[in-house]
């Protein structure tokens, strides 16, 4: 019997209904969530007088052992369980006799859906920061490796200046420094409870949301039943943080795929976290990186799915809600093994740190500096500009190494020659926040500071 049979005749839901609506399949992993709501509003039900100690205690133990049955993989789920909230009910029911029937009083299944909801999402949120937080402490950990080991930073995938290996490593880590300030910010927002909004509308019965929420260890209550129960922001905003994390983990991938490559040839991976080729013996292939650079699609994907569906919805629930479940558990699935792979992919790899720094040692990559040298002497920048501008130009042309050019040059010369030396570029960055040695060394401290930061924020949780 469903929950809903009263106000229908003796014939069942048609199968084809109960196919099409059912959301057991995927809304069970909510079941943990769904009990700690239910034992809150059974507590609130005995503070309101509407339970007796006895009755309370007795649904309680219901619950309790609901969890045990559920954690143990021994709960049966019968055909009629349209939903886990179903199923619970009906095996409180079943444990508790008649006392069941009181479980519902004053709720309804869309306070019931949207408590079980945020109290999921509210406990991922800090369980996917804390993950993003491992992944910094290995970019932490190889940029300190990297000491002043530099490479090529690319704008238009063209070699543009030389830059600390530390440099460019810690410049994901801000990235993803930002998404832990996102997660926590979204869990901060959804920190409300919706229980006691029952139906839509509240409930005629003495009821105490606000002790409920104090229960369930929410930080407010609900100020409108009507947005409470149809309130799906808090999934949105939590599709669109797992999103762009996504999306930063698709840019540490693609760089995984361009570095391990024979043409740039700046990384190799290790055996653990590569796979090889069905056809061709020789390949070893960066599958992780591959796969969190195409994942970030989907995850972008089920971000927007959800707004589609969101848009056009009236005051209060609509089934259509039931639609935000899936994508919410699978981005957190989805970024959640992106984090441990990419995380274990980083802390194995090797960097070719003399391929990296041949590469980053040709004498173009090194202009800026010699039109900043003219700057020093009282240059303009466009005219330097167009002075290195041409000598790059000539050289290609002509074919003639771009430090004869430099060295004949009345403007530069011998001394302006210098700057073409191995490493001499890199060193040059002074710049707080730039790429040079004494600015990553300071960025290094602030870097380590910031994780210490986050890491406190997590614990207090």
């Amino acid at each position: 019997m469903t929950l809903w049979q009263g106000r229908f005749g003796d014939a069942s839901p048609a199968k084809e209904l109960l196919a099409f609506t059912e959301s057991l399949s995927f809304d069970r992993r909510l079941a943990i969530d769904d009990l700690v709501g239910s034992r809150a509003h059974v507590r609130g039900l005995e503070r309101s007088r509407l339970l007796d100690e006895a009755d309370a205690q007795l649904l309680l133990a219901a619950l309790d052992r609901v969890e045990e049955e559920m954690r143990a993989g021994s709960f049966a789920f019968q055909p009629g369980d349209e939903d886990i909230h179903t199923a619970i009910e009906r095996r409180v029911t079943e444990l508790s006799g008649h006392v069941g029937a009181r479980l519902h009083t004053g709720r309804s299944r869309n306070d019931q859906i949207a408590t079980a909801a945020r109290l999921f999402t509210k406990r991922e949120l800090a369980s996917t920061a804390r993950r993003v937080l491992r992944l910094q402490h290995v970019l932490l950990d190889r940029a300190q490796q990297a000491e002043d080991s530099y490479l090529p930073g690319y704008t238009h995938l063209q070699r543009a200046q030389p830059v600390l290996l530390a440099h460019h490593l810690m410049a994901h880590g801000w990235a993803l420094a930002r998404d832990i300030d996102r997660l926590m910010d979204t869990r901060r927002r959804l920190d409300v409870s919706p229980l006691g909004a029952g139906a839509l509308a509240g409930s005629s019965l003495p009821l105490d949301p606000d002790a409920v929420a104090d229960d369930l260890g929410f930080r407010h209550r609900f100020e409108n039943s009507l947005d409470a129960v149809s309130d799906r922001d808090f999934v949105a905003e939590t599709l669109f943080d797992l999103a762009l994390l996504g999306v930063h983990l698709s840019r540490i991938g693609e760089e995984v795929v361009l570095w391990s490559s024979e043409e740039f040839g700046f990384l190799r991976l290790d055996d653990a976290y590569a796979t090889g080729s069905s056809m061709l013996p020789q390949k070893k292939n960066p599958d992780i990186a591959e796969l969190a650079r195409g994942k970030s699609g989907r995850l972008i994907g089920n971000l927007t799915g959800l707004l589609a569906t969101l848009k056009g919805l009236p005051l209060a629930y609509n089934r259509d809600l039931q639609e935000d479940k899936e994508p919410l558990f699978d981005s957190f699935d989805q970024v959640n093994r992106g984090l441990l792979a990419l995380g274990g992919l980083l802390t194995t790899a090797t960097f070719d740190t003399v391929r990296m720094q041949q590469a980053a040692d040709t004498p173009t990559v090194a202009a800026v500096d010699l039109a900043e040298w003219l700057v020093g002497r009282g240059k303009p920048f466009r005219e330097a500009h167009q002075v290195v501008g041409g000598l790059v130009r000539d050289s290609l042309a002509r074919r003639v190494p771009l430090a004869e050019l430099v060295e004949a040059h009345p403007d530069l010369g011998t001394e302006a020659l210098a700057l073409l030396d191995p490493g001499v570029a890199v060193s040059r960055r002074t710049t707080p926040g730039g790429a040079g040695p004494d600015a990553v060394a300071d960025q290094l401290k602030r870097y380590a500071h910031q994780l210490a930061v986050d890491a406190s924020r997590l614990a207090d949780l």
